[in-house]
């Protein structure tokens, strides 16, 4: 019956839907009973074949979270159609590459780029989400965080685990600021998971590279990913507030 799915009656706004990881998240999350809010924002055919799959069980929204009012738009259209938010995903990100050495313009713009869709347009949305949950008795907030904001990251991509480390930090900040008005707030921080990103790096440097540092000499599943953040939205499940999840199959990280 669809009352006994852990998350009926939930509509969940995901960032990045499109991608390997948000897709998993978004057919996870409609398996276990919720209604999901699919953002994307250039892959409209993917986004409605994504809606396809879940048997039109959603809504979507594009929005460009590179663009300093994306977030706030997102924010807006999505609570205009769904009327009731009861948790938002932030997973959408973008890993660029940059040296030390490169030009001041080129330094500067990817640093900016990449905090904008990864830290700035979550907080913007995770802002506009606790405003909401407060009027409305509470909610949930996901923050996709990463191994390398926590451990530090390679030389050409210090940008994008600078921003996952601010991420881990938001969350626990909204976790201890907010836990007590029913605003719950968990990081999830995965290792290389099995994305067009991995594939393309094993293609270019071998598997064995990719998993050198995993003890258990596999990448993550975009499922496994998916299956933690139902886990982490169930009503049940209210203690793990302030937590940060690794996924990471063992990988040092501190």
């Amino acid at each position: 019956m669809p009352g006994d799915l852990p998350l009926a009656g939930q509509t969940v706004l995901v960032t990045g839907a499109t991608g390997r990881i948000g897709a998993a998240i978004v057919e996870r999350l409609s398996a276990e009973g919720a209604r999901p809010v699919v953002h994307y924002s250039r892959d409209q055919a993917g986004a409605e074949a994504l809606l396809e799959r879940l048997g039109g069980n959603g809504l979507l929204i594009q929005a460009d979270l590179s663009a300093g009012d994306g977030a706030f738009k997102l924010w807006r259209e999505a609570l205009e159609a769904a009327g009731r938010i009861h948790a938002i995903v932030n997973n959408a990100g973008i890993r660029s590459e940059v040296g030390i050495d490169a030009d001041v313009s080129a330094w500067r713009a990817t640093w900016q780029k990449e905090f904008q869709v990864n830290f700035f347009a979550a907080a913007d949305l995770c802002k506009e989400a606790i405003l909401h949950f407060q009027a409305k008795g509470g909610g949930r907030i996901v923050n996709i965080a990463s191994r390398a904001g926590q451990r530090g990251y390679a030389a050409e991509a210090m940008p994008y685990g600078a921003t996952k480390a601010a991420l881990v930090n938001l969350t626990k900040s909204i976790a201890r600021s907010f836990g007590a008005e029913g605003v719950t707030a968990v990081a999830i921080a995965p290792g290389w998971v099995r994305t067009d990103m991995a594939v393309d790096f094993i293609a270019a440097h071998g598997k064995a590279a990719a998993v050198a540092d995993i003890p258990i000499g596999e990448m993550a599943e975009p499922s496994e990913v998916a299956e933690l953040v139902a886990f982490v939205l169930r009503p049940s499940q209210a203690s793990l507030n302030g937590a940060t999840l690794d996924v990471n199959g063992g990988s040092y990280i501190r």
